[in-house]
């Protein structure tokens, strides 16, 4: 389907490998001859796509080209696959080294192999000052395009909290973003799932709204005004909810918030600071942009998680097809919010 505008694909991912990081891995972490060698990310103890039956890739920069080629995809900003769970890390100082190496890595192995590849630093929760200083060091240095922090961590702690400001104030001062985005699905109260059948539509979606909640109440988007921020892979469906339901909470308990909001969260929610991922598929699409806005609403491939490639083929073309959306929404989506987010000029 020929297009008249280029696309950009907010959230990709890249499949960092254990022994392609560790190269980049300051001493003393680096491998020490005849001791072994353990895995480096922590997992939650779910399969995932190793239940699936289908094929995932592991793209390396050329097969990434060879995807982007054949979706007519203009430019993809990558994010990490194990590197989704650095939350979960206990060890302050080995989550900082870990989220240096990856981020190294991903320079040297993308970034600087084509511009039509862009990319987010790993960020570390653990140590908000340290990572305010590696997300100015990856900007400045190595060109990211803004930092991650995982939806998730363990003890679970909500990103509103004022020990993580230093994080903000660094990307307000870099004029970058900073992306929540969804991952591990522990300290979300759904251990008693049997399956991840139960966990998988739950996870993401309860993540993001105990974040944005967090960093809500505890007034960061009035604090750092300038600050973007987007919550990912969790769809937009739940977006509209959950201003009603802040809404609610500031209407009537606003004496027990820890930083009263001056702006009801509905209206903060629709500023144009904060964005979503949607869904190609949503059926809510187009009530969540007329409700929160069409210009905050980001695509993302999520190519090569959990499906075969044939089978990313047809999103774009879907999204462009669908009658129920206005004329120019989707060019808002799949080309001027992530532009004006991420600050990108694409490669045509």
């Amino acid at each position: 389907m020929k297009r008249s505008f280029p696309v950009v694909d907010a959230d990709g991912h890249v499949i960092e490998r254990d022994r392609e990081l560790r190269e980049y891995l300051p001493a003393p972490y680096r491998g020490v001859a005849g001791k072994r060698e353990y895995p480096l990310f922590s997992w939650d103890g779910w399969a995932r796509g190793a239940l699936s039956p289908h094929k995932r890739e592991h793209p390396d920069a050329k097969l990434w080209t060879r995807f982007l080629d054949a979706t007519e995809i203009a430019t993809t900003v990558l994010y990490p696959n194990d590197g989704l769970n650095i939350g979960l890390l206990r060890d302050a100082d080995w989550a900082v080294a870990l989220a240096r190496a990856y981020n190294d890595w991903l320079h040297h192995d993308f970034l600087s192999v084509s511009p039509r590849f862009q990319g987010v630093a790993l960020l570390a929760p653990q140590d908000p000052t340290g990572a305010a200083k590696e997300l100015e060091r990856a900007v400045s240095n190595l060109g990211m395009a803004g930092g991650m922090l995982p939806a998730v961590l363990s003890p679970m702690r909500g990103y509103g909290l004022p020990q993580f400001d230093p994080i903000y104030a660094a990307a307000e001062k870099l004029d970058v973003p900073i992306a929540v985005h969804g991952g591990a699905a522990v300290e979300l109260g759904l251990d008693h799932m049997p399956s991840f059948a139960g966990v998988y539509p739950l996870s993401h979606p309860f993540s993001q709204m105990q974040q944005l909640t967090s960093m809500m109440i505890h007034g960061v988007f009035e604090r750092f005004p300038k600050l973007r921020v987007a919550f990912l892979e969790a769809g937009c469906g739940w977006v509209p909810y959950l201003a009603d339901r802040l809404d609610e909470s500031w209407e009537h308990r606003i004496n027990r918030w820890p930083h009263p909001a001056k702006r009801c969260p509905s209206e903060i929610m629709r500023g144009g600071n904060l964005y979503y991922a949607c869904e190609r598929e949503e059926k809510t699409l187009a009530t969540v942009a007329e409700l929160m806005g069409g210009a905050q609403l980001l695509w993302a491939s999520d190519f090569p998680h959990e499906r075969p490639w044939e089978e990313f083929s047809d999103d774009i073309d879907t999204l462009v097809r669908r009658r129920d959306l206005p004329e120019n929404l989707t060019r808002q989506i799949l080309l001027e919010n992530p532009c004006r987010f991420y600050k990108l000029k694409p490669e045509v």
